[in-house]
């Protein structure tokens, strides 16, 4: 038999691990996957959490985090890096680093700047560094309003804060409104002319744990497969929504995604 000769689009996840499986590195693989396109990842950090919180963070050397994806780069094509949590200033800087000599391939930065259970996830350093360093090489990044807020907190309007984080070269900033008041979510996706587009949904009872990764991931993948920019975000956001409204509880708290739609043959309680 001959080898086969099909092949993927790639997308490498620069992120942390999550034991329970709900955020990190494995919601990425499966909204990657399931998105029509080849996961490969690198961790940045190890994480104590589960569908309630985050109890600690133990970041990897910076180093082994930029070995583990050039050993990725060097022997695939890689069509566009996804980047979700940091750990640490250092791998941050690090990370700088690494998309400036790969500036060719597209990043779509997730900022996790807090757990969904509240607990802080950057220092002002990091912020700062993220600001600084890595926003001017991003083509797209996907903050909550929390961490839009966070990233440009002079500003008084969402609008606002969308402007203020394009003006440090980031080309396009896609503000979800998952943790807004308000009875129906709406994105809004913005580029240095204006907002580009907006969509909304029904807010969906409870909490979920995951969503900003399987977005950010879904758009990554759906970018590696050639639609363009607001093509990927629109499937991708159509592609979150049915996960959370198949979403399942693993544990006491939030809800996870359904990334992969699986069927299950329990009944519901």
């Amino acid at each position: 038999m001959k080898p086969s000769s099909r092949k993927l689009p790639i997308v490498l996840t620069i992120g942390g691990h999550d034991p329970g499986g709900g955020a990190g590195i494995q919601a990425d693989i499966e909204a990657v996957g399931a998105n029509g396109c080849h996961c490969s990842t690198a961790i940045t950090c190890l994480t104590l959490q589960d569908s309630c919180d985050v109890q600690a963070v133990m970041p990897l050397p910076a180093e082994q985090v930029i070995a583990q994806a050039e050993t990725v780069l060097k022997d695939c094509q890689v069509s566009v890096i996804k980047i979700g949590l940091l750990g640490d200033v250092v791998i941050a800087h690090a990370i700088a680093g690494l998309l400036r000599e790969h500036e060719n391939i597209p990043v779509v930065l997730d900022p996790v700047l807090a757990a969904g259970g509240g607990t802080p996830l950057a220092t002002e350093s990091l912020l700062s560094t993220i600001r600084q360093q890595l926003l001017p090489l991003c083509t797209l990044i996907t903050p909550n309003s929390p961490e839009a807020r966070r990233l440009a907190p002079h500003e008084e309007t969402l609008e606002q804060c969308a402007h203020t984080l394009l003006k440090t070269g980031a080309e396009h900033v896609l503000i979800t409104g998952t943790h807004e008041q308000s009875d129906r979510v709406t994105n809004r996706l913005y580029d240095k002319t204006g907002l580009l587009n907006q969509a909304d949904w029904q807010r969906l009872p409870g909490e979920y744990h995951g969503s900003g990764c399987t977005l950010a991931a879904a758009i990554a993948a759906n970018m590696a497969s050639g639609k363009d920019l607001i093509e990927a975000v629109n499937s991708a956001q159509q592609y979150t929504w049915k996960t959370l409204l198949n979403g399942f509880r693993s544990g006491r708290c939030q809800s996870l995604p359904d990334r992969l739609q699986r069927q299950s043959n329990q009944p519901e309680t």
